[in-house]
């Protein structure tokens, strides 16, 4: 280990940066974070170091370096770009003993930068020594697309509840133990969905049971993920997470296998996949294994494909989980039709073709029929999205015919959209149910009518099976 890892308290203390450009610039805001006061030697600054100077949050000294200008300074970096200037900052700062940090210039340095994760008060350091910055910066940014953004306001709450928690568990193997429960799974996702008043609420409950000598099994919590529409790298940060820390995964029937991958290996997967006419769990069975579940403790994720709020009857769980008193969260997705529209290369919206876009759904409680607004959908300047509207095409087409629509509107069905096995076919409103039959297309799959659709060709970027366009 070259450099030992530390923390250094600048909170108040003077720091000198010499140098007046961008990469000056650069640690003197990171000076700033740490809440230091700095101190700029150049005889020159740059617009960003001038505009801070005007703000009045920099002192600037106006001149050359010399090498007793380091004596105020309980911290020191040199940021130009001529090495004689460097190495006499290096040298001075030596001699007085204080911290100096040169600017790709590791063997000037005392202490070197780090790459930063900041979830203050968490914060986390990565450093290669000097060998590859850039490798450091990728690591960081995959520890920042791990972490929430709201881990800062767990360990707040953590702070703010540590003496108590010391004067009312003694013993030190509980008390970790009590600690190590606490902070994760459900009382940790109420912090990271902004539900910060909840939390605590939760913590004094676990806390008052384990003071009483009747420890719970924790919080439980679920969470309505939407799964997007195939390709995994469509999920989002917060659902990648979400996935990745659950205990009990209730999946759908469209959730792909590639992303059922992604979730821990020892997480329990229960299939409520819902197929036409083949529930493998009724709604309501749903409703109430989320609940149950939960009061175990669970950190239990609702996996859906797309997003649980548009045909996913999200809205439907919630209700039960609200009445309940189980605490839970949405995470949105990519929902299908601009997941699957934008990798078969035709936009929901175009100045030349549509201004709006309406989805609907191709079966619902009560079926296709009078509930449908069957004039409204018909519009030359609109893009129609139906979703699980395959078996049910035929009646979709004849209802938009007979309510005005034109034979030759453009349309198509995009099957297993964003994934490998994508395939699209090309036809008009009259055609296009025919020439899916005799392709064999089958579930999942998306219909798109309008202008847009004659945008495919041109559009097209994404490559999987082959796409078959009306000869």
């Amino acid at each position: 280990m070259q450099y030992l890892p530390i923390f250094l308290r600048l909170s108040g203390q003077p720091s000198l940066v010499v140098g007046g450009g961008e990469v000056a610039a650069r640690k003197v805001n990171a000076l700033l974070r740490a809440g230091g006061r700095v101190t700029v030697l150049s005889p020159e600054l740059g617009s960003e170091l001038t505009a801070m100077v005007a703000e009045g949050r920099i002192q600037h000294v106006r001149k050359c370096f010399e090498p007793d200008d380091v004596q105020p300074y309980s911290l020191i970096i040199s940021a130009t770009n001529r090495r004689e200037v460097n190495e006499a900052v290096a040298g001075a700062a030596r001699q007085h003993r204080i911290p100096v940090n040169v600017v790709d210039c590791p063997e000037l340095c005392s202490f070197i930068f780090p790459a930063i994760v900041d979830r203050s008060p968490v914060v986390i350091a990565i450093s290669t020594g000097g060998a590859s910055p850039v490798l450091a910066r990728l690591v960081r940014a995959r520890l920042e697309a791990a972490l929430p953004a709201a881990y800062g306001r767990l360990a707040q709450l953590a702070e703010a509840c540590r003496q108590r928690v010391k004067e009312g568990i003694p013993d030190g193997t509980r008390r970790r133990r009590f600690w190590e429960a606490s902070l994760q799974g459900g009382l940790a996702e109420l912090i990271f969905a902004g539900q910060d008043a909840e939390a605590e609420r939760q913590f004094e409950r676990l806390l008052a049971a384990e003071c009483n000598g009747a420890p719970g099994e924790g919080v439980g919590f679920v969470s309505l993920v939407g799964a997007g529409p195939g390709d995994p790298d469509l999920l989002t940060l917060k659902a990648l997470r979400t996935l990745q820390e659950a205990d009990v995964i209730v999946y759908d029937r469209l959730v792909s296998p590639e992303i059922m991958r992604l979730a821990r290996t020892d997480a329990a997967r229960i299939n409520a996949g819902k197929a036409s006419s083949k529930h493998t769990l009724p709604q309501e069975e749903i409703n109430q294994l989320l609940v149950r579940l939960a009061r175990e403790g669970k950190r239990v994720v609702r996996l859906k494909g797309g997003d649980p709020f548009i045909f996913g009857r999200g809205g439907e769980e919630i209700e039960t989980l609200m009445e309940q008193g189980i605490p839970f969260q949405i995470v949105p997705g990519v929902t299908a039709a601009s997941g699957c529209a934008a990798y078969a290369g035709i936009p929901l919206t175009h100045r030349d073709h549509a201004q709006s876009v309406v989805f609907v759904t191709g079966h619902s409680r009560e079926g296709l029929g009078s509930t449908v607004a069957w004039d409204r959908l018909v519009n030359p300047q609109q893009t129609l999205v139906v979703y699980m509207g395959l078996q049910a095409f035929p009646q979709i087409r004849d209802q938009l015919l007979a309510h005005g629509a034109v034979p030759s509107t453009p349309a198509a069905i995009v099957e297993q959209g964003t994934t490998p096995r994508q395939r699209v076919i090309t036809g008009s409103l009259d055609t296009l149910y025919d020439r899916a039959s005799r392709a064999g297309i089958e579930s999942p799959a998306l219909i798109i009518i309008g202008s847009v659709v004659s945008l495919h060709d041109k559009l097209t970027w994404f490559r999987s099976l082959p796409a078959i366009a009306e000869a």
